[in-house]
């Protein structure tokens, strides 16, 4: 089956309300039509995910926005949306707005506002585009089980999912970016990162030409942005490895290092070091080691090495 027949049959899954893993520039999706509420319910259940965390709505591009966001809105959001969308898309960045009152709310997870993305890579736009004669956008989350690393290949689709559902899987081989979109919040009066990933906070004020501020989650993870819309990947622990990980203070590293190195230690990994290393300058010395939750830590380099290596 050649890759036009392998799309369709994907857009004619999505349509009849089962569920595709499909490649994006980031890491590989887990995609149902966002307008089925069964089908959104399906991805909730088999990646075990609370039901009030928001999905992101894949369109295939700007013009396909409008009907999430409607077309009639001339606020300083909507031209900061028109902006962003204009200099990024397709790519990866997540915009969240305010959502139309014609749109279903089944991905949104019980709130007003929306995630919108249009992704960059070909397989992924072959779908959405196909799909566009069914529906009128994907709801994806990354393809794993709830607070897990995210997949960067197929394998690690079928290694996290094998058996277990009814999951039609694109395979578009090693993801560029290995992270996850940025995701800027345009619901309030300035725009706001809420999660950095593969487009920085410069570049995303630099295409606006205004500045952008940083969630006080971001700067913190125990802090609370009250203003902010739930969003994907923004909870205290997402993304966790199941290796247990430690943050150390720089005098404590060589000791550990020390410790993992042993002839009965063989299991340690640079993902451990990553995050010794960015807490060397911030842990004060007196200050003891606690468990990283992998939150902010996860980067493309140690997550390949974390996870299955790709067939």
């Amino acid at each position: 089956m050649n890759e036009t027949t392998q799309i369709e049959a994907a857009a004619q899954r999505l349509r009849d309300g089962g569920l595709v893993a499909f490649p994006t520039e980031t890491v590989y999706g887990l995609g149902a039509d966002a307008g089925n509420e069964s089908a959104v319910a399906a991805i909730y259940a088999v990646k075990g995910r609370p039901a009030n965390h928001p999905l992101i709505v894949h369109i295939a591009d700007h013009n396909a926005a409008l009907y999430w966001i409607g077309h009639n809105d001339l606020s300083a959001a909507r031209r900061r949306f028109d902006r962003l969308a204009a200099r990024f898309w397709p790519g990866p960045l997540t915009l969240i707005m305010r959502r139309s009152e014609q749109a279903p709310g089944w991905a949104c997870g019980g709130q007003a506002s929306i995630g919108l993305r249009c992704p960059a890579h070909p397989i992924a736009q072959g779908l959405l585009q196909a799909f566009s004669r069914y529906g009128r956008g994907i709801a994806a989350p990354s393809a794993n089980r709830y607070g897990r690393i995210s997949p960067t290949t197929a394998q690690h689709v079928r290694d996290e999912f094998s058996g277990d559902a009814p999951i039609l899987l694109l395979d578009g081989g090693a993801a560029r970016h290995g992270l996850e979109s940025t995701i800027i919040d345009l619901s309030r009066e300035q725009a706001v990162l809420l999660r950095p990933g593969a487009i920085s906070a410069d570049e995303v004020a630099a295409g606006l030409g205004e500045s952008v501020a940083i969630s006080s989650n971001v700067i913190d993870p125990d802090q609370i942005d009250r203003q902010a819309p739930r969003a994907s990947g923004t909870l205290a622990s997402h993304y966790a490895p199941r290796n247990p990980m430690y943050i150390v203070s720089s005098i404590d590293l060589h000791e550990k290092v020390r410790v993992h190195d042993s002839p009965s230690r063989k299991r340690y990994h640079d993902h451990d070091q990553t995050c010794a290393t960015r807490s060397a300058s911030t842990t004060p010395r007196s200050a003891p080691s606690r468990r990283c939750s992998g939150t902010r830590c996860g980067s493309a380099t140690s997550r390949s090495r974390i996870l299955p290596s790709p067939t």
